[in-house]
């Protein structure tokens, strides 16, 4: 079972500590068994000198986790490739037997690996500073107190406190457990939470769901059961990508077509043609070299590094690279509403209370559920917020005689801590007077009996946008049993209104405008949910489904996924299976979320988007953070992705193209048994002006059209009839030149006239590929010309690559060729993109 990065960002409030309800003591550390005194380090933690000597004995937590691939890595990944090592031969072969000119492609490569390191390194520093922010702290208690410190200073034997979507970090004994649920899913595929008890296991990687409580480290560092799973994921990478893997298959089949015709082409200028050695061995050269499409692995790995750093200037942490890409294909985008189109934070506006219940004696419940919990959600919070411990008037400020009781405060007796799958919370209490009580506090719809007429007026609230949770009466007894609503008395409705994320309608208008399906799934009430929707302008708001009415068929359920566009009560579960289902008819699928009910959604999603106030685990899991937790920088992650894979589709059309051509003017060569036309400097001319230069440019414009599958299908289905017809084209302009020109000084005019017309045709493709047209496009193209123009006019220049036009017949001629073969270029782009789609 993989598992993505699982060392991230934030904070989590330590808990209060509770008595040692165990002795882990003798398990933790069989080594030395007297560093570990019965209990007292479950309730107080080690002291700083045990700390001390276990770091001492290398007992910490020191798995190397890196965000980064280190410089050393980056160096040998950009330097030691197949291509580097078939060029620098060539390069230092032509240094010994031509000019220098005839050498510059050599030194192309090396500044071409030096870009490559810088912004891969620019991209490691970014890279890493965010994964500093971003880093994981949890809650250790040491001499008596809990402090947060990071994930690689726990050594064996601390006591590690656990909360709601806190991620085991190491593994352990549970020590301390206050309805402690824990999400083993990541690690064992059963997505059923895990009740934990004082003495179980709890294994690193896992998650808690529900409840609290505190675990002694029995195993740190290489030797937790997570930590390899950790460091793999953790890594940067530049690969498991189509992107990537269509490159890898393209150069492959570069190889198998270059390895034979390389050597008939050798066998062509040095044996069969009885030339001069040197020049033969020139041109042999100046045949293989542009068969490689060097620059293509180059830009690929320039665009993923500058779009780490574009994002990292915005606050957005990329866990895997990959995913900038993944971002560029999606066309349906799961969000979750609270923390995603809301703020955290709720507000009460209202009060009521149900079936004549005292509203001071309700303040009074609601003032000692708040003091129940010692990590409350958002809900709870709000309402911590509104009636605080020792305030006798509440929100209003108005004091009850019945609110007396609260400075004094009732004696918690049982407390279930709220869970996304059963939708509501509770606790058991001793009154002042001695009387016990039982409430539950969630979801009207799943507490009250289906038909009840108080559903009737949470509708009316729902459909406001309001978010309204029941308080109700229950019989004492297990709280945590599947059957403790029944038989409940509804007390009061808690209205709640949540706050709308300012920058949310806007980034909902920009999916619209992208063509990507917005869905929203909340654990909250369906009509609730489509309200809040429908205010941030979303489009078929309208069309809101209770997810306890969806059907469990995978088929129908990505059928009501398409039809719809806002469920509500949803689960856990259920939002995995309606990522699957979406999956299922080819879509895909981003999900964002921020707390451990959206986990599972987010680790099956093509793309798992957190935002950085998120749980630990919805961060452990996801492949981007929104660290500034804005949803309006998604559309900057999602522009990014689509700007650096439609610009690599486009350019490696023009690389492709070049290599397309050379290999079939080097069998054209074999098979004609003539000298090949080109010596390197008119290749790395050619090179420079119609791929080189303009891809660079043309690789980092903006670009807003979603990615198409199939890379390797959609670039050769171009490129290959355009190198067709350049090579076509070149040849027979060399031929006719052949005949045309004779004497001493032939095969530079021929030369020079092949050139013009490959130049002229590659032009051409990359006008048709530098389309639509902007002002600075024209420019780029017409510059290129323009270098060339300066080229065949400047004398020294002439001389420098050996290109001179002689006479004006053949020039023309050349022309008129070029001209035929973009003619045949339009065509053939035209008739690809009527047959299969542009």
């Amino acid at each position: 079972m993989t598992q993505r990065a699982l060392d991230s960002s934030g904070e989590q409030t330590p808990g209060p500590s509770r008595p040692a309800m165990i002795d882990a003591g003798a398990e933790l550390d069989p080594v030395h068994p007297m560093d570990l005194p019965p209990s007292a380090h479950d309730a107080t933690g080690l002291t700083t000198a045990e700390v001390a000597e276990r770091v001492a004995r290398g007992e910490v937590n020191d798995v190397p986790v890196r965000s980064s691939r280190s410089v050393t890595e980056i160096v040998r990944a950009n330097v030691f490739t197949r291509f580097n090592l078939i060029i620098g031969v060539l390069w230092v072969i032509m240094l010994f037997v031509a000019p220098i000119q005839d050498s510059l492609f050599g030194f192309v490569i090396v500044a071409n690996t030096g870009i490559g390191i810088i912004q891969e390194w620019r991209a490691k520093k970014t890279l890493d500073s965010l994964a500093v922010i971003g880093e994981a702290k949890p809650t250790v208690r040491r001499d008596g107190k809990a402090a947060e410190i990071s994930t690689h200073e726990i050594v064996l034997g601390d006591v590690v406190e656990l909360g709601p979507g806190d991620k085991v970090v190491v593994d352990g004994t549970v020590a301390e457990a206050d309805s402690l649920e824990v999400d083993e899913s990541l690690l064992t595929g059963e997505a059923d939470p895990v009740l934990k008890r004082p003495g179980d296991p709890v294994m690193s990687g896992s998650f808690v769901v529900a409840g609290g409580g505190a675990f002694t480290a029995t195993k740190v560092g290489r030797e937790a059961y997570a930590a390899q799973l950790a460091e793999e994921a953790s890594r940067f990478t530049l690969v498991h990508s189509e992107l990537r893997s269509g490159i890898s298959t393209i150069l492959k089949y570069v190889t198998w077509m270059m390895v034979p015709t390389a050597i008939g082409l050798i066998i062509s200028q040095l044996v069969v043609k009885d030339n001069n050695f040197k020049d033969s061995v020139a041109r042999t050269v100046g045949g293989i070299v542009p068969m490689i499409p060097e620059g293509l692995v180059l830009l690929t790995s320039v665009a993923f590094a500058i779009g780490v750093v574009r994002l990292g200037r915005k606050q957005c942490l990329v866990q895997e690279l990959p995913a900038i890409e993944g971002l560029a294909r999606v066309d349906v985008v799961c969000l979750d509403k609270t923390g995603t189109l809301t703020e955290g934070g709720m507000d009460i506006t209202e009060v009521r209370p149900l079936n004549g219940s005292d509203e001071a004696y309700v303040h009074q419940v609601l003032r000692s559920l708040g003091s129940s919990d010692p990590r409350p959600n958002a809900s709870l919070q709000a309402i911590i917020d509104a009636y605080p411990a020792g305030d006798k008037g509440g929100k209003d400020g108005k004091g009850a005689e019945g609110d007396q009781g609260a400075e004094a405060g009732w004696a918690v007796t049982e407390a279930l801590p709220f869970s996304s799958a059963r939708k509501y919370s509770g606790a058991a209490f001793t009154e002042i007077d001695g009387t016990s009580s039982a409430w539950l506090l969630g979801a009207p719809d799943v507490l009250l009996p289906e038909g009840d007429p108080t559903l009737d007026e949470i509708e009316h609230l729902n459909q406001q946008g309001l978010r309204v949770l029941l308080l109700a009466r229950v019989p004492s007894g297990e709280l945590d049993a599947p059957d403790a609503a029944e038989g409940d008395v509804p007390t009061a409705l808690v209205v709640l209104e949540q706050r709308l994320r300012p920058e949310a309608a806007e980034t909902l208008r920009y999916f619209a405008q992208q063509n990507v399906a917005t869905k929203v799934i909340s654990g909250d009430n369906a009509v609730s949910v489509g309200a809040v929707a429908g205010k941030l302008g979303l489009a078929g708001a309208e069309n809101t489904l209770d997810a306890r009415k969806m059907p469990t068929d995978p088929d129908d359920m990505a059928t009501a996924m398409e039809q719809n566009a806002v469920f509500g009560r949803v689960t856990p579960q259920q939002k995995r299976d309606m990522v699957a289902a979406l999956q299922s008819r080819g879509h895909t699928v981003a999900m964002t979320g921020d707390g451990v009910n959206d986990v599972l959604a987010l680790k099956d999603a093509d793309i798992g988007v957190s935002m950085g106030s998120g749980s630990e685990a919805t961060r452990a899991v996801a492949q981007i953070v929104l660290l500034n937790n804005s949803f309006a920088t998604l559309p900057s992650v999602v522009a990014e992705g689509r700007r650096v894979i439609g610009n690599i589709t486009r350019v490696a059309t023009l690389f492709l193209t070049k290599t397309v051509y050379s290999v079939l003017l080097a069998i054209l060569v074999v098979c004609t048994q003539v000298e090949y036309p080109f010596l390197p400097r008119h290749l790395t001319l050619l090179s420079t002006l119609t791929i080189g230069v303009p891809a660079f440019f043309l690789a980092l414009a903006p670009n807003k059209e979603r990615a198409q599958p199939h890379f390797v299908r959609r670039v050769m289905r171009y490129a290959i009839p355009s190198g067709v017809i350049a090579a076509t084209a070149t040849f027979t302009t060399y031929l006719v030149a052949r005949h045309h020109y004779a004497g001493p000084g032939a095969l530079e005019a021929e030369t020079s006239a092949a050139t013009l017309t490959l130049f002229l045709t590659s032009m051409w493709v990359l006008a048709i590929i530098a389309r639509p047209y902007t002002w600075w496009r024209i420019a780029l193209v017409a510059a290129m010309g323009l270098g060339f123009l300066i080229v065949l006019v400047v004398p020294w220049l002439q001389d420098f690559f050996a290109l001179k036009l002689v006479g004006t017949t053949m020039p023309w001629t050349a022309v008129g060729i070029a001209v035929a073969a973009a003619a045949l270029l339009e065509f053939s782009w035209r008739l690809v993109g009527r047959r299969f789609g542009a």
